[in-house]
C-alpha cells in the first residue's frame, strides 16, 4: 500500500461506511469484522501504513453490540501516523509496544466463540495466532462472506472513478499519436504509464501493450517485441487516482488492416455495446456477459472469447461483483465495473474494447469516452 493517494473524504464518510460494515456483518451472521492493511482497511478508515510489516495492524469491528466503538488495534510506532487518518475520529486506538502481546490485545476485543469475517489480505501468521488465542473462533474472508461490501458507490466514489476514467482517456488521447511501428511494446507501455502519471495517477497498476501474436493473450506480459506495420495493437492500461481505479481497453491498429481484421473489431464492438446496453438495475451480473458473449457466439467466434465479460473496479482496479455466468447478483445504482468483451485468435491477433461502467437509477453510464472505432496509427 506504499504510495497510495488517499481520496478526500470525511470522517464522517469513514463513519458511514464503518456503520455499513458492521450492519452487514451482523445481518450475515458474523460476529464482526476483522481489517488488515489494504483496501479495505483504507475504505474503512482512510489508513493506509507506509510499510506493512510483521507487526499487527488490525481494525476490529464488533457486530450487533451497542455502543461497542470500531478499534483500530496498531502499533506504538505507528499510532501516531494512525491518528492522522481521515477516518480516526471515527475509531477508538488500541497500541500495543515491541515485547507485549497483540494478539491478547486483540482477542479481548473478540467474541471467544463468534465467527469473524476477515480481510483477504491478512497474513497468515496474523490469523493463526488470532486462532491459537481464540480456539473457539472461526473465520471467514471477506470476499466470500461479504463480497458486495465495497461494491455500491456513492457520488463522490462515482465522480473519482469518473476522473479517473478521464485521466486515462486523456492517457489515450496522446497515445494514439505516437509512433508505435519500429517500435517495442516495452517502450510503448512506458510511454502509457507516464501519461496515466501526467493525467493525475498517483500509481500506475498495468500498461499491457499486446501486439500482432501477443494481442491475442488477454493479459500478456509487456516485452520486447518490435511493433510491426500490420499488426493489431491490445492498449490495455490503468492505475489509481486519488485513490480510485481507472481500467480501459482499445485496440488499435498500425496501418490499414484487413477486411478480417475490420470484421472482428466491428463484433467486439457491437458486443460491448450489447454489454453496456443490459446494464441497468436489477438485472443480475450475468446477464451483462449474455449479452456481450451472444453477440460474440453469433458472429462465429465463441470460442475465442475467453474471459468474464467485467469486474468490480474502487478502490483496487478489481473488485467484486464480477460479470459472469452464474453471478445472479442484481445489478444495483452505484456498481461500478467494466465490460470488456475481447476475440483473441491465437498466433494472430486479439481486440479487446474496454469501458468503466456505473449503474444509474434507470440504466448505465459509461466511465470512459474514447472512440470505440477501430484507430489507425503509425
Amino acid at each position: 500500500m506504499t504510495g497510495i493517494a488517499l481520496a478526500p473524504f470525511s470522517a464522517d464518510d469513514y463513519r458511514v461506511r464503518l456503520e455499513r460494515a458492521t450492519r452487514a456483518a451482523a445481518e450475515a451472521g458474523l460476529a464482526g469484522l476483522l481489517v488488515a492493511p489494504g483496501p479495505d482497511l483504507v475504505w474503512l478508515t482512510g489508513y493506509a501504513p507506509t510499510a506493512v510489516t510483521e507487526r499487527l495492524t488490525l481494525l476490529v469491528l464488533a457486530a450487533g453490540r451497542e455502543g461497542v466503538e470500531p478499534v483500530l488495534v496498531v502499533p506504538t510506532l505507528e499510532a501516531p501516523d494512525a491518528a492522522k487518518a481521515s477516518g480516526a475520529s471515527a475509531l477508538a486506538l488500541r497500541d500495543w509496544t515491541d515485547g507485549t502481546d497483540p494478539y491478547a490485545v486483540t482477542a479481548a476485543l473478540l467474541d471467544e466463540s463468534g465467527r469473524f469475517g476477515i480481510s483477504d489480505n491478512t497474513w497468515a501468521m496474523h490469523l493463526l495466532a488470532l486462532q491459537q488465542a481464540l480456539p473457539g473462533t472461526s473465520y471467514a474472508s471477506l470476499t466470500e462472506a461479504l463480497p458486495m461490501l465495497r461494491a455500491v458507490k456513492d457520488a463522490a466514489e462515482v465522480e473519482l472513478l469518473a476522473a479517473a476514467g478521464a485521466g486515462a482517456d486523456a492517457a489515450f488521447e496522446e497515445i494514439r499519436a505516437v509512433r508505435f511501428s519500429g517500435r517495442r511494446e516495452s517502450e510503448v507501455a512506458a510511454d502509457l504509464a507516464g501519461l496515466l502519471r501526467r493525467f493525475g495517477h498517483s500509481q500506475v497498476d498495468f500498461t499491457i501493450v499486446g501486439s500482432g501474436p501477443n494481442g491475442a493473450n488477454p493479459h500478456h506480459e509487456v516485452g520486447d517485441r518490435v511493433i510491426e506495420r500490420g499488426d493489431m495493437v491490445v492498449l490495455d492500461f490503468g492505475g489509481l487516482k486519488d485513490g480510485y481505479g481507472s481500467d480501459t481497453t482499445r485496440t488499435v491498429h498500425v496501418g490499414e488492416p484487413t477486411d478480417e481484421e475490420r470484421r472482428v473489431h466491428d463484433i467486439v464492438r457491437e458486443a460491448q455495446e450489447a454489454g453496456f446496453r443490459a446494464v441497468r438495475p436489477g438485472v443480475s451480473c450475468q446477464e451483462v456477459d449474455r449479452a456481450a458473449r451472444a453477440v460474440i457466439t453469433r458472429a462465429g467466434y465463441g470460442e475465442y472469447f475467453i474471459h468474464r465479460t467485467g469486474h468490480g473496479i474502487g478502490v483496487t482496479t478489481h473488485e467484486p461483483p464480477y460479470m459472469i455466468e452464474g453471478e445472479e447478483q442484481p445489478l444495483v445504482p452505484g456498481m461500478c465495473f467494466s465490460v470488456e468483451p475481447g476475440i483473441y485468435l491465437p498466433g494472430r491477433f486479439g481486440v479487446r474494447i474496454e469501458d468503466i461502467v456505473t449503474v444509474t437509477e434507470d440504466g448505465g453510464r459509461r466511465l470512459n469516452d474514447t472512440t470505440r472505432e477501430m484507430v489507425i496509427v503509425d
